[in-house]
């Protein structure tokens, strides 16, 4: 795909002085002070329900709390990989390996690694990881060229989609071990140990207050959940966007906005994307403390009118309706293979 390259006026330097005017780019201390002990306390309760209840139904109650949990410390991670916290290296580092090794139990090098080069090239063929995925397709060059298992897969990747996102944490584990086996990690003995503290303090925990059967469950449905929740807020992102290719001529600005999607902002719907509904803002300002997106998409927003250029905000549901659509069209060539 080639688009008319635009003149070289650095709109995105112009865009980004008035975001910095209005001091949103500043670090929110305070914000982020009274998240991490939320979320921590929310953390503390599970645990404790953990410890004290014994009826089972209840325990699968808490499993699905815990991956909600789990998610909103994921978050925080993610906030914490961009400095939106913390600018000192020492402090970022020590802060994501605490959310990301111990509490989480994956890399966080190898997430950090991941995120950076998305964030550089989002939904950019063949570089994007974000969208590198053997077992979906999100063009219908990427869909013709699967074969075997995974032609069979991506034919019918939007039923496929969510159910695949169960096994998510899995998949984050097994990228975590082969990313610190090939020491591309600063430190991958102390991210290894801090991963198998995880485990051992997480099946520890489990196994004392549980019976066998019932901590498998549990760990089964904590897992699972929490793979599914940090991919539906994942997928209204960028699927379904403008994907690009190394003929296509775009700048930063236009990059970063046409390849990404708003997810419409509310109370709730801020709270559980945990801000990454402001997905064109954060791609454009990753820095941007999580509290301030808001203001920022109404500086983005007029920007972007000013300029005709387009910006895609979908309602909750619409997203999704989005993304399935998109799936289910980019595969439609191998179901016709198959019917004809």
């Amino acid at each position: 795909m080639v688009l008319a390259q635009r003149p070289l006026v650095n709109e995105y330097a112009e865009l980004k002085q008035r975001i910095k005017r209005q001091g949103l780019l500043e670090q929110q201390p305070v914000y982020y002070a009274y998240k991490i002990l939320f979320t921590l306390a929310l953390l503390a309760l599970s645990i404790a329900c953990l410890v004290v209840f014994k009826h089972s139904w209840f325990q699968l109650l808490n499993a699905v709390f815990l991956a909600f949990v789990f998610a909103q410390i994921g978050f925080i991670g993610h906030d914490i990989g961009h400095r939106q916290i913390f600018r000192s290296t020492r402090l970022f580092e020590l802060a994501s390996f605490m959310a990301g090794n111990l509490v989480l139990g994956w890399s966080w090098s190898w997430w950090v690694d991941k995120h950076n080069r998305h964030h550089a090239h989002p939904n950019e063929a063949d570089v994007d990881p974000d969208i590198s995925i053997p077992l979906l397709a999100f063009t219908e060059e990427a869909a013709r060229d699967k074969r075997g298992f995974l032609r069979f897969m991506v034919k019918y990747q939007a039923y496929l989609y969510l159910p695949l996102e169960l096994l998510g944490w899995a998949s984050f584990l097994i990228f975590s071990i082969s990313f610190l086996r090939q020491k591309k990690a600063k430190c991958p003995k102390t991210e290894a140990f801090l991963i198998t503290i995880h485990y051992l303090l997480y099946f520890g925990l489990l196994f004392s207050c549980l019976t066998v059967w019932q901590a498998l469950l549990f760990f089964v449905i904590h897992r699972a959940l929490f793979g599914l929740y940090l991919g539906s807020v994942a997928a209204p992102n960028h699927k379904g966007m403008l994907v690009s290719d190394k003929d296509t001529q775009l700048d930063f600005l236009h990059q970063q906005v046409l390849s990404s999607r708003n997810v419409r902002a509310h109370p709730v719907t801020n709270f559980w994307y945990g801000g990454l509904n402001y997905q064109i803002e954060h791609h454009l300002f990753p820095t941007i403390p999580r509290n301030k997106l808001g203001e920022a998409q109404q500086i983005v927003k007029a920007f972007c009118k000013e300029r005709g250029m387009p910006y895609h905000e979908a309602r909750f549901l619409q997203s999704y309706q989005e993304i399935f659509r998109h799936l289910y069209q980019v595969s439609a060539p191998l179901r016709v293979e198959h019917t004809s």
